[in-house]
């Protein structure tokens, strides 16, 4: 069951993937193509998000494993594993003919749980055979170290759907480097167990025109969602999502749409913006100035939208009806507040109204969260940090407790 109506309520499921050997695969030429900034250590990555997943476990929250619920889904159903595969491949954007058929008959004989690993990780050439007789084709593709590129970006479970009350938004991802990661979000919200007889209601699904990537999506309450207009989330994929979203059953009314700087930084909303309490925030202060909201709310035919004129402040105690503080992420010092926002100090993960789990590295932006109250469970972050998300970007909360 997929229940999640604010981003603060108590965190009872969550969704992880675990680093793997996808990051060994990570070379200083691939770097930039799988939108990695440097190249985490294994090792240390894994004892640390062991630590993440040991704290949500401590708190009481169950902890799901991306590549354990695959597995779960195509063990439940293996009549749709060939069609899986095809659309692995497909995704992989792989133009030999040949070598494609190289692959699905390597994929489908790998048991599932290592298939699944196997794709994740990437494929490099020198593992399978392709054949004697070789294309032009084949030999310019056998030139590339892979076959199919490893999928490092996998480790941030926020981005490729989100849960949004009862149901998801299946994304449609930006880049080519994280398309694959939708096929695994959706082939688990169709066939696992969990979902398969009641599945979820899909807001938005990965085959849509417009980029639209869970990053960007704020549920604030049973009400309102907030979604950024980003580098990697387009307006027309919003307007689309409030249509759908706004034609179901539910009790959502509002969406505001933040359209914030397009920078590499700021990829997406919850970079610079996260919810940690009924009416506080942490924010990114590099971004206040220069933000815009636009209102999209429901009407009997379809939606209206306006643009909002005020502060920050101002838009949001209109719609959440209460007294609001933000808490900018590194304080007044200026080269304080960009580093620590650049290694996800604004990226919070609430477990809890006013709990939150932080890297410990933005020492400056956990001590102003204390001070304000929060209960700041921090995690080591040297090798978590490097891949450019936080606890929030790392987690896709499956269901939490309602609030008031």
């Amino acid at each position: 069951m997929i229940k999640v109506h604010s981003e603060i309520g108590k965190l009872k499921s969550v969704l992880l993937h675990r680093p793997g050997k996808e990051l060994e695969n990570l070379t200083p030429d691939v770097l930039e193509k799988l939108l990695f900034d440097d190249i985490p250590y294994l090792k240390v990555a894994q004892e640390e998000h062991d630590i993440f997943a040991n704290t949500l476990r401590a708190h009481g929250v169950e902890v799901l494993y991306l590549t354990d619920m695959l597995t779960e889904a195509l063990e439940a159903h293996p009549e749709v594993v060939s069609n899986f595969i095809n659309a692995f491949i497909e995704e992989s954007k792989i133009k030999s003919q040949t070598i494609k058929n190289a692959l699905y008959k390597y994929l489908v004989n790998l048991s599932i749980t290592d298939m699944i690993h196997k794709m994740i990780e990437g494929i490099r050439t020198h593992e399978i055979t392709v054949g004697k007789h070789k294309s032009i084709m084949d030999m310019l593709e056998d030139e590339y170290p892979f076959f199919t590129d490893p999928i490092p970006n996998i480790l941030f479970q926020r981005d490729p759907f989100s849960s949004v009350g009862h149901g998801v938004a299946i994304g449609k991802m930006f880049t080519h480097a994280r398309q694959r990661e939708t096929i695994f979000a959706e082939y688990i919200l169709t066939y696992h167990p969990r979902f398969h007889k009641n599945p979820p209601i899909k807001y938005y699904h990965r085959l849509n025109r417009y980029p639209l990537e869970g990053g960007d999506i704020l549920v604030l309450n049973k009400n309102i969602i907030a979604i950024g207009i980003s580098n990697r989330t387009d307006p027309r994929a919003i307007e689309f999502f409030a249509e759908q979203l706004f034609k179901e059953n539910t009790d959502f009314e509002t969406v505001l749409a933040f359209n914030i700087p397009k920078s590499r930084a700021f990829m997406h909303l919850d970079t610079v913006f996260t919810q940690i309490d009924y009416g506080m925030f942490t924010i990114h202060p590099g971004i206040e100035n220069k933000l815009t909201v636009f209102e999209i709310t429901k009407n009997d035919t379809r939606f209206d939208v306006v643009k909002v004129v005020g502060s920050l402040e101002d838009v949001l105690e209109k719609h959440l009806k209460r007294p609001i503080k933000l808490i900018r992420c590194g304080g007044k010092d200026v080269i304080t507040s960009v580093r620590e926002q650049w290694n996800d100090g604004a990226n919070t993960l609430a477990i809890a109204p006013g709990k939150v789990i932080v890297y410990d590295r933005n020492h400056v932006t956990n001590q102003m969260l204390v001070d304000a109250g929060i209960e700041v469970l921090e995690i080591e972050s040297s090798e978590l940090s490097r891949g450019r998300g936080g606890p929030r970007c790392m987690s896709m909360p499956l269901e939490r407790e309602d609030i008031e």
